[in-house]
Parts: structure tokens; sequence; C-alpha cells
């Protein structure tokens, strides 16, 4: 990965990002990469995880109820005597 360093950035615009970072919940860093990968192209990184895109996915099929099967009492650990 490449490393780039921003010179004479205005205070106005560094407060800004560090305000639009913390909104969007993320380091000013991330958020400084997302939005330059947005002005050259690249689309934006999806911002949920897999587990909400699966849900996403699925939701439309309903949900299954399983029944539980009954649980047995524990049995006895070994003994090493």
């Amino acid at each position: 990965m490449a490393s780039i360093t921003i010179r004479n950035l205005d205070n106005d615009v560094k407060t800004r990002l560090r305000v639009l970072a913390a909104k969007h919940g993320r380091s000013m860093e991330e958020e400084a990469r997302l939005i330059l990968a947005q002005a050259v192209g690249r689309g934006p990184v999806p911002a949920k995880g897999l587990g909400t895109a699966l849900h996403e996915l699925f939701k439309p099929f309903g949900s299954v109820d399983l029944e539980l099967p009954p649980r047995d009492p524990m049995r006895e650990p070994p003994r090493f005597e």
C-alpha cells in the first residue's frame, strides 16, 4: 500500500474531515481514503459487514423456526486418579 502526505491543508478542511469521520464512526485517515477512492472513480467501500449483507440477501425468503432438541444433563468429567 502507498502512503501520501498532504501539506498546507486548511484547518477548516481538517476540522470538517474530523467531524465527518466521527459521524461515520471512522478514523480521519479512513474517511480520507474513502473520499479519495470515490473522487478517482473507484466507488465507496461497502459500510456493511458480511453478516448484514447475507441477512439482506436472504430476508425476502423469510425465516425458519427450528425445534431445539432436549438437552441431557452433563456427564461427569473423567477422573485421573
